[in-house]
């Protein structure tokens, strides 16, 4: 196949069914605010293009049974048509007045204990960029959250594209090989292996550019449901470098795991390095890696956070929660801990380590230091 001229695609349109040309042209002209571009023949008029708010539509006779739907992005949708914001042409074509830039919706978070288990699925769904996905929360929980396990089977050059999302929180953490990355007024593009983590603000414009064979990151992101726009205007790396800019009130951060410092960790006998995500997100959210010192005495916590989530990295050990059968836990394994749920990390590998995701970034740990109080 040729390489694609892109020059020698003008515009695309839209291909609406169209037997009264007369009232529809009217609907959308006059009502809409559309512009006429062409129309013919000139004798009989049986077809016409119109053009307005980023789409090209071409009206032509043709059967009206599946009216197509059209979305009109506006500032203030109840302003266009006396407050209704579904409108319907004389042809039959669907036509929805949609706020442009509608604030972002965050469902309140319903919580519930989810496990997830590296070896009861296989269910690897391809996504975006040639990049496959395994759904490390099925549930959601109601909506507020989504985390994946991603994964690229070849290495080299991404099939990827500028972009950015809609989001409150976005953070990936590098799970096995790297991945070259480029982001918005941050420089030139720089390596993440394992490891190391980045949090991307909202709206940052970024890109993957290659990666490791097998490479394979950790991603969670608040809400579930977010959106993913194409820049096709912007280039990166771009000529500014702003690394103390903010994208709606949050920086971006590029941890690498062997710059940091190992501390006291909320549960006694572990150590965890802190990823500075809640300084950079204003407290938004807490990201930590945690590891065993030695052989940690059992001991039962709670918590109070809106979403505790956890991936067993390396190593195995045995998960332990109030009222269900101990789990034991390998590499690729993650769960949520809804708050107030009782729980512990017994019998660590020497090698375990976890990763930590917590929102907010500041919530308060209760001890429970014997079992017999979890059915008290």
């Amino acid at each position: 196949m040729d390489t694609l001229n892109k020059e020698n695609i003008q515009t695309a349109e839209i291909l609406l069914p169209c037997n009264n040309l007369v009232e529809t042209l009217q609907f959308f002209t006059d009502k809409l605010g559309f512009k006429m571009e062409s129309i013919g023949p000139a004798e009989e008029p049986s077809l016409a293009v119109i053009s307005g708010y980023g789409i090209r539509i071409r009206l032509e006779p043709g059967n009206n049974q599946d009216p197509v739907s059209i979305n009109l992005l506006c500032s203030d949708p109840a302003s266009i048509a006396d407050g209704k914001l579904e409108l319907t042409a004389p042809n039959g074509t669907c036509v929805n007045l949609i706020e442009v830039d509608p604030p972002l919706n965050i469902p309140n978070v319903k919580q519930t204990f989810v496990l997830s288990k590296m070896s009861d699925t296989d269910q690897w769904n391809e996504g975006r960029a040639g990049m496959w996905y395994r759904d490390l929360i099925p549930d959601r929980q109601g909506g507020y959250v989504v985390a994946s396990h991603i994964r690229i089977l070849d290495g080299g050059p991404v099939p990827d594209y500028v972009h950015y999302h809609k989001i409150l929180f976005q953070m990936i953490y590098c799970y096995k090989g790297w991945a070259r990355l480029v982001y918005e007024d941050q420089g030139e593009p720089f390596i993440i292996e394992k490891g190391d983590c980045v949090l991307q603000p909202p709206q940052i414009r970024h890109q993957v550019l290659e990666s490791s064979p097998g490479m394979e990151v950790i991603e969670l992101t608040c809400p579930a449901d977010h959106e993913t726009c194409v820049d096709h205007e912007i280039k990166l790396p771009t000529s500014s470098v702003d690394p103390e800019r903010l994208f709606n009130g949050q920086h971006f951060i590029r941890h690498e795991a062997a710059k940091t410092e190992w501390k006291p960790w909320r549960m006694e006998g572990f150590e965890a390095r802190d990823i500075g995500i809640a300084s950079a997100t204003d407290g938004l959210a807490g990201v930590r890696v945690t590891r065993p010192i030695g052989q940690p005495q059992p001991e039962f916590v709670s918590h109070d956070a809106d979403l505790l989530f956890m991936f067993l990295l390396n190593g195995s050990a045995e998960l332990n929660c109030d009222q269900m059968d101990s789990e034991l836990l390998t590499a690729g394994d993650s769960f949520i801990i809804p708050s107030a749920l009782k729980h512990s990390l017994s019998k660590c590998s020497e090698d375990m380590e976890v990763l930590e995701v917590a929102l907010p970034a500041v919530f308060n740990t209760d001890h429970h230091l014997k079992r017999a109080r979890l059915n008290s």
